[in-house]
């Protein structure tokens, strides 16, 4: 039982999924929730706290390494980091061991966040929010438990939620796990959503394994979303305004992105899971607008064989870039996967690092495209920065987004549709986007979508309006459970 007054300010716990992609919006979350005057504890898994930690002591005070909040907390923030144990070592490779990993997830860990949550419920303030990722599948069982005001914070655009919204559709409609003749033609009968093809789908609807461990937390967490009181959306009202409106139907969910650090390039809390190489000089030194940005995220895979067909695109192009290749971008037990004496083929026409700070490079001035899995996070920066797109999604929602970018909004271009690329393809692409007459097109329109995003974080812009209305819908709620006491 929370012990409040009816004047205690919200303490929310927030707990978002362990990947990278999920803990940036996150923590902009808790800066800007606090910012608001919440109480916020944040929990991060073992693994990904001390990931962090490791990652950020080359920037930050040795003593603060393991307390990703001191910078939040000196600037009069009242946020603290907790972590959790999430049933393995720390040095188990969750990436290596993707499927087991995320079978504890979905089955073991609600266990652990009980003996949490239980903990903190008798700190003082109590908390009295509960604000998890939409792919966690406890939500409602542990928000009951405790009395916590149950919120999901979906991190990806409302168009992925309603499709996976709505899988019942696609199954009745023979679209996905169907054990035969499986539907090739347009997806037309989702609510709120253009025509869609099935290559557009997330990844894990288009597989026909759908017993994978993936497939089966997306099924659970979509039952659960619809028990939660409130749905937060990573997006912007006026890019997917029929289908946010079409999911308002159902829940009370509020588009309030896009949820950026404060400083955008420079924040006092540290998310990178890999310490980061600075390119600032590299990129002072290089013509406005003329080098390619490539990044792949944080956590999808792709093949030996396909980094090197870019590797060699790229030197084809003769476009000046800087390549983020994470080392464990082919397989965590393989790191030899560029060809012979590339790095001094290309010279000082390209800079390939393991990690960096993605909106530091965006924003600069020498950067004028992106070639990109299509993550959500990298989506909304790259408009922010109005940097156009050369699309390459390999997992997940990236699909999805990619249908936003190329087709619907039309500033990005395909790598390709299917099959294998070549590097010749590569080249041609870049070549494309970087100096084609038709790119200048396609800059001018993505300048447009980026005054979107300013327009709905303005004043009385979209997102600006929706989170006012989201934090006195909370207090309505709040002073109801206060009473119910």
């Amino acid at each position: 039982m929370m012990n409040q007054s009816t004047h205690q300010k919200p303490h929310a716990i927030l707990f978002p999924y362990p990947l990278q992609g999920h803990v940036i919006p996150f923590v902009n979350l808790a800066i800007k929730l606090a910012s608001n005057g919440f109480t916020i504890t944040f929990i991060n898994t073992q693994s990904i706290h001390q990931q962090i930690s490791k990652a950020g002591r080359s920037n930050i005070n040795d003593n603060e390494g393991n307390d990703l909040f001191s910078g939040a907390r000196k600037s009069g923030l009242s946020i603290r980091d907790v972590s959790i144990y999430d049933g393995f070592p720390i040095d188990f490779d969750r990436s290596l061991n993707h499927d087991e990993f995320f079978e504890a997830i979905l089955n073991d860990f609600v266990f652990h966040v009980d003996e949490v949550v239980g903990k903190l419920m008798l700190s003082n303030p109590s908390p009295n929010i509960l604000i998890a990722d939409t792919f966690y599948v406890w939500s409602s069982t542990i928000a009951k438990k405790y009395n916590l005001v149950n919120v999901s914070y979906w991190t990806e655009p409302a168009l992925v939620f309603s499709v996976y919204y709505h899988m019942d559709l696609l199954k009745q409609n023979g679209h996905y796990d169907c054990i035969e003749n499986k539907r090739e033609d347009i997806i037309d009968y989702i609510p709120g959503v253009k025509a869609i093809k099935p290559t557009d789908l997330p990844s894990y609807l288009q597989s026909d394994d759908t017993n994978m461990v993936v497939n089966r937390i997306i099924k659970r967490a979509f039952k659960e979303v619809k028990n939660v009181d409130f749905i937060i959306c990573n997006t912007v009202q006026k890019l997917e305004p029929k289908t946010i409106t079409s999911l308002q139907k159902y829940h009370s969910i509020y588009a309030i992105g896009p949820i950026f650090s404060p400083g955008f390039t420079n924040t006092f809390v540290s998310t990178s899971l890999w310490s980061e190489s600075n390119c600032t000089d590299w990129l002072d030194a290089k013509p406005h607008g003329s080098v390619l940005y490539v990044s792949f995220g944080s956590y999808a895979h792709t093949n030996k064989e396909t980094i090197a067909e870019i590797a060699r695109g790229l030197m084809v192009s003769e476009v000046n870039f800087i390549w983020v290749l994470r080392p464990d971008i082919v397989s965590s037990e393989e790191s030899d996967y560029l060809p012979i004496g590339y790095e001094d083929n290309i010279k000082d026409r390209g800079l390939i690092v393991p990690w960096c700070c993605q909106t530091a490079v965006i924003s600069h001035p020498a950067v004028g495209g992106f070639l990109t899995h299509c993550g959500w996070n990298s989506i909304m920066e790259s408009i922010w920065c109005s940097v156009p797109f050369i699309c390459f999604p390999l997992l997940t929602d990236q699909f999805t987004n990619r249908k936003l970018v190329v087709d619907d909004w039309k500033i990005g271009i395909n790598l390709r549709d299917e099959g294998s690329i070549s590097r010749d393809e590569v080249a041609e692409k870049v070549k494309f986007l970087m100096k084609g007459k038709e790119a200048e097109e396609m800059k001018q329109r993505i300048k447009k979508i980026k005054k979107e995003l300013e327009d709905g974080l303005a004043i009385n812009g979209s997102s600006q309006v929706n989170f006012t209305k989201f934090m006195g819908d909370l207090e309505s709620i709040l002073q109801l459970n206060h009473i119910a006491k």
